[in-house]
């Protein structure tokens, strides 16, 4: 590949990185804030994804993983190194999980003590359990996107899925 050809492939990816980041900042900002419980540090991370994205970009080749998987996998490595940092500090910041402010404070009131339900639940599956679920449903990811974050094949993170959804479901309905 010559200069003119090589320069060319990091503007384009540069665009799309541009791109990728105008639509997945909010998901990917959201799925770190759901692993670790503090909207501040979720968005500064969230930042580091695409700085960390950008200054690789040189180096990316797309072998069959699209750009919102490889990003997803920065954000899984940074979330990792964050909680294992705050392990060794024995404490890990933690915001109530409130959802996007409402117009009815009863509302509001109903949807975090449901999150919390939830939370609490999601405490009681396998790490990779809870992180299928927060690649999909949090992230937004297919399963065969999650699987590329987590080294995992298609059908082994749907019948992860599936595990932790019956867990959940099981959990949730003796709550009731």
């Amino acid at each position: 590949m010559n200069s003119d050809n090589r320069h060319t492939s990091v503007k384009e990816n540069e665009a799309r990185l541009a791109g990728l980041y105008e639509e997945y900042y909010d998901r990917i900002a959201h799925y770190v804030y759901v692993r670790i419980g503090n909207r501040a540090e979720a968005e500064d991370i969230a930042g580091e994804v695409f700085l960390k994205a950008l200054k690789s970009l040189k180096s990316y080749r797309d072998k069959g993983i699209p750009m919102q998987g490889w990003l997803f996998r920065i954000a899984h490595n940074l979330v990792v190194d964050y909680l294992r940092r705050m392990t060794k500090r024995k404490t890990v910041p933690i915001d109530s999980l409130a959802l996007p402010d409402a117009d009815d404070p009863v509302d509001q009131a109903e949807r975090n003590m449901e999150m919390a339900r939830v939370t609490e639940a999601m405490k009681q599956l396998t790490e990779e359990q809870r992180e299928v679920i927060n690649l999909r449903f949090f992230g937004g990811l297919t399963s065969k996107e999650a699987g590329e974050v987590l080294r995992k094949s298609d059908g082994a993170v749907r019948e992860m899925q599936r595990a932790a959804i019956e867990k959940l479901r099981g959990i949730m309905g003796a709550e009731c």
